[in-house]
């Protein structure tokens, strides 16, 4: 994997154990660190790293090549413009952020006793010095909410937004990839400006950039709270990257279809089971190579 790839899947917060330990020995490990750890001390919301890391590395490509004691103060002087950047165009709020890692899930109680159970590799920050005046959570991820009632509740993600005043409903943000589904009262998703209003046991989704219809489903709440991922007519390679989240390992599909449509499921406490939910069905076969999955056409 080079470089700029290994960079990209850390500010997605997508690294595999195997990739956070090459991600650790690049030669400017420390100072991407000190780029992320000055943006969080600054607490400023939306900041987009990515891009000034971006403009960071088109300045070091514009420039010839400084001296070794003066590579390392550019390095830091970018992170100090970076930093104090956002502090002069925000407010400092007071941010609480929570995260979780590969094959992990977490509950979260907000300031009112709304409830947020968090899925894997996902992310979920809130200001609790603004809670009760505007109720309004940022996520990477997916997560599955229990709204208490009260005044408006935003999810805010980078594909859209979702609002509700008290209700249960399911969002999920991934690359690709944004999904909501409603399991009690009515939730409002606002894409591309576009509004739709969602009603008990319906879904809005968006898979690469195209709206997908569905039938309408009763269920009580996402199989994943249950330890089950389900998925209904989507490409394999959705099914692969949460396998992959849920089990930290890595899965070599490159010789399969992965837009093949799978239809099923499969469960985070059996690796094994799981497989032969995924492969039986898609008609493949599957090794196991240390941390790693090899599949193949059966």
């Amino acid at each position: 994997m080079t470089r700029e790839e290994l960079i990209q899947k850390w500010l997605d917060h997508a690294l595999t154990p195997q990739e956070l330990e090459a991600f650790q020995q690049l030669d400017d490990y420390e100072e991407l660190m000190k780029m992320h750890n000055a943006l969080q001390s600054f607490k400023a919301p939306n900041v987009d790293v990515e891009a000034a890391y971006e403009t960071v590395k088109s300045n070091r490509k514009n420039t010839s090549k400084p001296t070794s004691w003066l590579k390392p103060l550019l390095r830091i002087a970018a992170i100090l413009v970076i930093g104090f950047g956002a502090y002069m165009y925000t407010t400092l709020p007071n941010l609480t952020t929570v995260e979780t890692l590969v094959a992990n899930k977490t509950l979260i109680e907000l300031p009112d006793t709304s409830a947020v159970t968090l899925n894997a590799v996902s992310s979920l920050s809130y200001d609790k010095d603004t809670w009760h005046e505007q109720r309004k959570v940022n996520l990477q991820g997916e997560a599955y909410f229990k709204v208490a009632k009260g005044a408006t509740f935003n999810v805010v993600t980078k594909d859209g937004i979702v609002t509700v005043l008290g209700t249960q409903f399911n969002v999920k943000q991934r690359k690709n990839l944004f999904e909501v589904f409603c399991y009690e009262g009515s939730v409002s998703v606002t894409y591309q400006n576009e509004k739709v209003v969602l009603t008990p046991g319906q879904r809005y989704l968006i898979l690469d950039g195209k709206q997908i219809r569905n039938e309408e489903e009763m269920l009580k709440e996402p199989t994943w709270i249950r330890n089950e991922s389900s998925f209904k007519s989507l490409p394999l390679r959705e099914v692969i990257q949460e396998f992959e989240r849920q089990y930290d390992v890595m899965v070599d599909a490159k010789n399969v279809d992965l837009s093949q449509v799978f239809t099923g499921s499969f469960t985070h406490t059996d690796i094994n089971m799981a497989l032969k939910s995924i492969t039986i069905p898609s008609q493949l076969k599957y090794q196991k190579k240390q941390n790693s999955i090899i599949l193949k056409r059966d």
